[in-house]
């Protein structure tokens, strides 16, 4: 071993570590944001889907969908994310609110992939989340109409 070799390995090993663990630690960031995302939109809407079929009587098939996206946003709100009104959709076969009727909720968002500055340019990189949750309102209920 010369004397020009001597302590250089602590430095290669350094630089190695730092170039192989700042990538593994950018795509650990993006998979914990994909990941929340996904359970925030599994979570929201199921409780959407929840929240619309036992609108208590005497209420209205819109606030019954005001309820539901209320629920949805709460669930969304507790995984740091906001939801707006054109991620959530609310369909009923044959129609809502009706004996032997479903209720299917679905959400689309997208996740932006973490550390990268708008000053970029053009649309941010994202990723894109669905989610869809039916319920059924039952055969043995009550029918729930406007009046």
């Amino acid at each position: 071993m010369t004397k020009d070799e001597r302590g250089s390995a602590v430095v290669e090993f350094s630089w190695l570590a730092l170039l192989l663990m700042v990538p593994l630690i950018y795509v650990m960031l993006g998979v914990f944001d994909v990941q929340r995302a996904s359970y925030g939109a599994t979570a929201a809407t199921r409780v959407a889907g929840r929240a619309f079929i036992i609108v208590p009587d005497g209420l209205s098939e819109d606030e019954a969908r005001s309820r539901a996206f209320e629920a949805a946003r709460l669930a969304m709100r507790d995984q740091g994310m906001e939801l707006t009104s054109d991620q959530l959709t609310i369909s009923c076969t044959p129609a809502c609110l009706q004996p032997g009727s479903t209720v299917t909720v679905t959400l689309n968002t997208s996740v932006r992939l973490p550390l990268i500055p708008d000053a970029l340019g053009g649309e941010p990189p994202a990723i894109a989340i669905s989610s869809s949750h039916t319920e059924p309102y039952g055969d043995y209920r009550e029918a729930k109409g406007d009046g």
